[in-house]
C-alpha cells in the first residue's frame, strides 16, 4: 500500500477503534429500578461525589413506600455530597443505578416513609433516633431515575 495511502488510512482505524471501545464501555441500558422487588433489602451502597470529585460509597438503608425509593441522612459527609449533587449511582445486589436523589419537604410524605424506616429497621433505627440532635434533622430523599438512563451493569 503506498505511504500517502497508509498515511490516509490510519486516523480512519483509529478512528474506528475508539468508537468500537466507546460502545464496548458504555453501559448497559435497562429499565428502572423495581423498588417493590428491592424493598426487603437491608442495605444499598450510594455513591455520591466529594468535593474533590472523587467518590465517595457508603452503605446506608433504603426504605419504599408507595412503590418508590427512599433513603434518609442527616449531618453526614455523603449527605452533603447529595445536597451539593444530588446525581447519584444506588448499587443494589450488585447492579448500578444512576439516580437522582429529590429532597422531600411534605411533611405526609416524610411521616409514611420515617414509618417505613421504623417497620423495616425496629431497634436499630431507634437507637439511630437517640443521635439525632448530634446528627441533625434527617433529611428525607426520594430516588428518582434519571432521564434516559438505566441499571449501569
Amino acid at each position: 500500500m503506498p505511504r500517502a495511502v497508509r498515511a490516509l488510512a490510519a486516523p480512519a482505524r483509529v478512528a474506528a477503534a475508539i468508537a468500537a471501545l466507546c460502545l464496548a464501555a458504555a453501559p448497559a441500558r435497562a429499565h428502572p429500578v423495581n423498588w417493590s422487588q428491592v424493598a426487603d433489602v437491608d442495605t444499598i451502597e450510594i455513591l455520591s461525589t466529594n468535593e474533590d470529585g472523587s467518590t465517595r460509597t457508603t452503605t446506608i438503608w433504603l426504605a419504599v413506600n408507595k412503590g418508590e425509593g427512599y433513603i434518609r441522612t442527616g449531618g453526614t459527609h455523603w449527605g452533603a455530597n447529595v445536597e451539593r449533587n444530588p446525581d447519584v449511582v444506588v448499587r443494589i445486589a450488585g447492579r448500578d443505578y444512576p439516580l437522582r436523589a429529590t429532597r422531600i419537604t411534605d411533611p405526609v410524605v416524610i411521616d409514611d416513609v420515617t414509618e417505613v424506616f421504623r417497620q423495616k429497621y425496629g431497634f436499630s433505627d431507634a437507637a439511630i433516633g437517640l443521635f439525632r440532635g448530634l446528627m441533625g434533622e434527617p433529611k428525607i430523599m426520594r430516588l428518582d431515575p434519571r432521564q434516559g438512563l438505566g441499571p449501569m451493569n
